[in-house]
C-alpha cells in the first residue's frame, strides 16, 4: 500500500504557474473582503444575527414572525443582521428597516445567483462563505435561528461550536418555534448527551422561544448584570476569530 501511495504521489503533475499565481492573488479578495466589513460593521453594535430559509414564502406565519421580531429588536436599538436574500432574510431585514436601527445584509454570490432584497441600509456582498460567517460572529449580541435547513443549522452549529470550544463569547442562541426544534434538541439530548459526544452542560447554550417578546426577554435577561459590550477578555477572544 505504501508503495502505491509513493509511486502515485510521484506521478503528480508540477503546479501550473498561472493556477498558482491566481490562488496566492486570491488572498488579497479575502482580505477585501474582512477589511470592507470589519470597517462597515464595527459601528452597528449592539446587533442581533437573525437565520432562516431562503425558501419561506411572504405568506407564511414564519415570514411575519420574523418582521415582527426585527421589528421589535430594531426599536429596542439593536441593528438587525440576515443574510440579505430572500424568505426569512428579507423578513429580518424588512421588519429592522422599518424600525430605528440599521438593517444590514451580508449577501453571498452563489452559482444560482441569490439576489438581494430591498430592506438593507447597509449591504455587503461576499464570495466566501468564511469571512461573511466571521461577520455574523464578530459584532452579534444574540442569535435568532428561525426555522430553515442546511444553510441555518451550518450557522447554528457554526456558532454552537465557537461558543462550546471558547473561541467566542457567550451569547443567547435563540431557536424560535419549538414544534420545529423539538426533534433537533431531543437528537442532541438523547443521542449526543447520552453517547458523551457532548456534554449535557452545553444543551444550556440553546433556548428556545416562540414570541418578538419572549426574544427580547431572552436577550436582556442575559446581559441584565453586565453591559453589551464585550469585556477585555472577551474583545481579545473575538480578535482571534
Amino acid at each position: 500500500m505504501g508503495k502505491h501511495i509513493k509511486d502515485s504521489t510521484a506521478r503528480l503533475s508540477p503546479i501550473n504557474d498561472s493556477a498558482l499565481s491566481r490562488e496566492s492573488w486570491k488572498i488579497f479578495q479575502i482580505m477585501a473582503e474582512f477589511v470592507e466589513g470589519f470597517e462597515r460593521l464595527a459601528s452597528i453594535k449592539p446587533s442581533v444575527s437573525i437565520f432562516g430559509s431562503a425558501r419561506t414564502p411572504t405568506d407564511h406565519p414564519y415570514y411575519q414572525l420574523t418582521v415582527d421580531i426585527a421589528r421589535a429588536l430594531s426599536d429596542a436599538g439593536f441593528s438587525v443582521v440576515s443574510g440579505g436574500g430572500p424568505g426569512i432574510m428579507e423578513a429580518a431585514n424588512k421588519g429592522a428597516f422599518g424600525g430605528r436601527s440599521p438593517s444590514i445584509g451580508l449577501n453571498i454570490m452563489l452559482p444560482h445567483e441569490q439576489s438581494g432584497n430591498a430592506y438593507q441600509d447597509v449591504s455587503l456582498t461576499f464570495r466566501h462563505f468564511f469571512s461573511r460567517k466571521v461577520m455574523f460572529v464578530k459584532y452579534a449580541s444574540a442569535y435568532v435561528v428561525m426555522p430553515g435547513g442546511f444553510g441555518t443549522l451550518d450557522e447554528l452549529a457554526e456558532i454552537l461550536t465557537l461558543v462550546q470550544t471558547g473561541k467566542t463569547r457567550r451569547i443567547p442562541i435563540i431557536l424560535v418555534h419549538k414544534p420545529f426544534w423539538e426533534g433537533l434538541l431531543g437528537w442532541f439530548k438523547q443521542t449526543l448527551a447520552t453517547e458523551k459526544m457532548i456534554d449535557p452542560a452545553d444543551l444550556n447554550l440553546l433556548t428556545i422561544r416562540e414570541t418578538p417578546q419572549d426574544v427580547l426577554d431572552a436577550i436582556f435577561e442575559h446581559y441584565e448584570l453586565r453591559g453589551f459590550e464585550p469585556s477585555a477578555e472577551e474583545a481579545e477572544m473575538l480578535s482571534h476569530l
